[in-house]
């Protein structure tokens, strides 16, 4: 049984907002390194855990956690869109050993999927053509719903067991975050069709799809040029976070010490994403220290992002 932990942030403005070429180079050059590190691994199950930004979940009906046996990529941004290579027996196994030990997951047979499901499937693989794929969706923007730290890892650990038995490679992906508040409505919005748009599900048209590119887009600019009234990138949160991840068990209840208000006070409403890190970060052992082969930060905020990448291997 080999494994190993892929955590990687995304940003639907790579490729749309400009940053600085020294920037560029070491993003560039973390990401080849992790693409490099995949591909020697050769992973023949993709165990995925990413978060969707109103464009596959809304408030309708909004699962902290969702296990696909059918998705499809949008396409938003630059990612591709089309059918994602999902594992469907796989998914509905899992699903049932989740219900049997304590979990009750939500299962969808047509999950559409954005960015942050589509993003490093694309910068790893190049395309949607991929290697065997377990899409689990995690609620981060919907309040109440967010899961709780220690039942994201809780969750982990349960994937973790399931697939105890499965002699395939595995490679479990953590994609989201870091600290970041990027301009997603909430309910709390005070225009009324902004909080239908994330209520009801429905294909947005063209028009509306190039104001949010444009909206995002010109957030990030203005975050990078300090005139923006969004919460500013923390890399100290960033980091605390990587290295936590990176060590044992004791680190990992440590960091789930953290409250729910202090993620949104210190890192900003979208850093629950960085649970998908926790996630796929516990299906592998926690008893000791694991093999780090990739660890990048960079704050960028022309890309809203608090940039992370990490590859661990058992």
């Amino acid at each position: 049984m080999q494994r190993a932990f892929l955590g990687m942030s995304h940003t639907p403005l790579m490729g749309l907002n400009p940053i600085a070429p020294v920037v560029e180079q070491t993003l560039q050059a973390a990401i080849a390194a992790a693409r490099e590190q995949v591909k020697a691994f050769a992973p023949e199950l993709v165990v995925l855990v990413a978060p969707d930004h109103y464009n596959g979940f809304f408030n309708e009906l909004m699962p902290p956690f969702c296990i696909g046996t059918q998705a499809h990529s949008v396409g938003d941004y630059l990612t591709p869109s089309g059918p994602m290579n999902v594992d469907a027996s796989t998914a509905l196994s899992l699903s049932e050993s989740l219900m049997d030990d304590g979990f009750d997951i939500a299962i969808s047979r047509r999950m559409a999927v954005d960015h942050g499901f589509a993003q490093v499937l694309q910068l790893m693989w190049g395309s949607l053509d991929t290697p065997l794929v377990l899409p689990i969706f995690l609620n981060a923007v919907a309040q109440p719903g967010i899961p709780r730290m220690r039942r994201c890892k809780a969750l982990g650990e349960a994937i973790g067991r399931f697939l105890d038995n499965d002699p395939r490679r595995t490679l479990f992906i953590g994609s989201g975050g870091l600290s970041h508040e990027p301009p997603v409505p909430t309910l709390a919005h005070p225009d009324p069709a902004v909080r239908e748009r994330i209520i009801s599900k429905r294909e947005p048209t063209e028009q509306e799809k190039e104001a949010k590119t444009q909206r995002v887009m010109a957030a990030g600019m203005a975050l990078a040029s300090g005139t923006s009234s969004m919460k500013p990138i923390n890399p100290e949160w960033d980091l605390h976070w990587m290295r936590s991840l990176s060590g044992n068990e004791a680190d990992l209840q440590q960091l789930c010490g953290m409250t729910e208000q202090s993620i949104e006070d210190l890192a900003g409403l979208s850093a629950h994403e960085s649970k998908c890190w926790l996630v796929a970060r516990s299906a592998l052992p926690t008893d000791r220290l694991l093999t780090s082969t990739l660890n990048y930060y960079q704050e960028i905020p022309e890309y809203i992002a608090g940039y992370g990448a990490m590859f661990l291997k058992v």
